[in-house]
């Protein structure tokens, strides 16, 4: 991980770079993350979930990625248990009720004759006494864990009424010696791919809210340039090249245009372009430099970092330009700006004490939380439904990343056996 003092903050918006679900072609990373859990929810919710019907003849364990992605929440108890019952097994909610589970999962793994493997699963309440939820998902042999992960989003929605993420996934660059690699894994840190390889550094990869495309920074031709690059296709195109920086992407939540950092014209300033290269239109213009743009969910607001004030701070301003109003009064040194799909919560980087850590701000009552306690932390990024934070840190004089929850109680810490890992970003739900 590279040290962050102020220069370092705007060399490093010369990348961003994407990834997602559709990477079919892509080869498989030899090093997979790895997942350490701490803390828990405030009310955990005791869970039973009963081995598959016939799961072992599927390439993966159904009810274990089901079993890990609710313990990995931090908000549900798994109660243990080795039973195994299908989805039209007779279930006897009292006795589950008497062994301390609130809710019960069954289900069944069946192999079609296309090779297809067709998942079905039922969700019991014991406490009210009837069935929430059932599905039935059929997939392709490497997509099983996806299914696996929809059900546990689906029994996660169910039980708290917040959509689940387990079958979103995660971007982030990874440096071994010379080597860069742009690379995408599931949420729970499995089944790595990689989306792009280079000599020259990768920073900022920037999902499309659609999943389909990552907008990102390349230094492969000895200078920035941000590039968009279909993640289906594999075609990039050049989003912008001019003199100077080229830096910082961030998408439109319509997916059309990127607002950017460009020195172009002197001083580091905010600009927003067409995802094609077309329609440069400036929208800041201080003495300073305004750099790290990040558009609000609505699409009207972009939140920017600048040293306007004498030191770096975040601002906000209309998606069109014009006057901008400061957001970050407490502390000297606030960067890397991060807004969550309600509006309502500012995540980013702030340096005090010389330490480099993720607080969040609640905009509606000003009240600030400091969710980390590493030294140096950078890039955070919010989970599609608002309740965790992926950012990136230090392990063991690595680095690595790390998930929290925005209440602070539940934590996980990524890493891999070689190799620094850096600039991640988190993935929107895929429809």
């Amino acid at each position: 991980m590279i040290n962050t003092p102020f220069s370092r903050m705007f060399t490093r918006f010369f990348a961003a770079l994407v990834a997602t679900v559709a990477l079919l072609t892509a080869s498989i990373a030899h090093a997979q993350l790895r997942v350490e859990i701490a803390g828990v929810g405030a009310n955990q919710i005791p869970i039973a979930i009963a081995a598959f019907g016939n799961e072992s003849i599927a390439p993966q364990q159904v009810s274990a990625i089901i079993k890990g992605d609710l313990t990995r929440s931090g908000y549900f108890k798994v109660i243990d248990t080795s039973t195994v019952l299908t989805e039209n097994s007779p279930v006897d909610l009292a006795d589950w009720k008497t062994r301390g589970a609130n809710a019960v999962v069954v289900g069944s793994v069946t192999k079609l004759p296309d090779g297809r493997f067709d998942v079905k699963y039922r969700l019991f309440d014991t406490v009210k006494g009837g069935q929430l939820s059932s599905l039935a998902l059929a997939s392709q042999p490497q997509f099983l864990r996806v299914a696996a992960h929809k059900v546990a989003d689906d029994i996660y929605e169910k039980l708290t009424g917040i959509p689940g993420i387990f079958a979103t996934r995660i971007a982030y660059v990874t440096r071994n010696g010379r080597e860069y690699h742009l690379e995408v894994a599931d949420s729970d840190g499995q089944g790595t791919q990689v989306a792009l390889r280079s000599n020259e550094p990768i920073i900022s990869p920037s999902w499309s809210p659609d999943g389909t495309k990552v907008a990102y920074v390349s230094f492969e031709n000895k200078k920035p340039i941000v590039y968009v690059q279909n993640l289906v296709t594999r075609q990039r195109t050049v989003a912008a090249n001019y003199k100077g920086s080229n830096s910082a992407p961030s998408w439109s939540p319509d997916g059309s245009k990127l607002a950017v950092a460009l020195s172009r014209d002197g001083m580091t300033q905010v600009y927003v372009v067409n995802t094609d290269g077309t329609g440069l239109r400036r929208l800041s213009n201080s003495s300073g430099i305004d750099t790290e743009p990040q558009f609000s969910a609505d699409g009207q607001s972009i939140y920017f970092t600048s040293d306007r004030s004498g030191g770096p701070q975040i601002y906000k301003m209309s998606a069109n330009g014009g006057e901008a109003r400061r957001v970050t009064f407490t502390g000297s040194y606030n960067i890397s700006p991060r807004i969550s799909a309600d509006g309502k919560t500012l995540a980013y980087i702030s340096r005090r004490d010389g330490k480099f850590q993720l607080y969040m701000l609640d905009l509606t009552n000003g009240q600030e939380q400091r969710l980390s306690d590493t030294v140096k932390d950078e890039s955070p990024s919010f989970s599609p439904n608002g309740k965790y934070l992926l950012y990136a840190t230090q392990s063991g004089g690595r680095g690595s990343l790390a998930v929290v929850s925005t209440d602070g109680r539940v934590r996980q810490t990524l890493t891999m056996q070689a190799g620094d890992i850096q600039e991640p970003t988190w993935g929107p739900f895929m429809k």
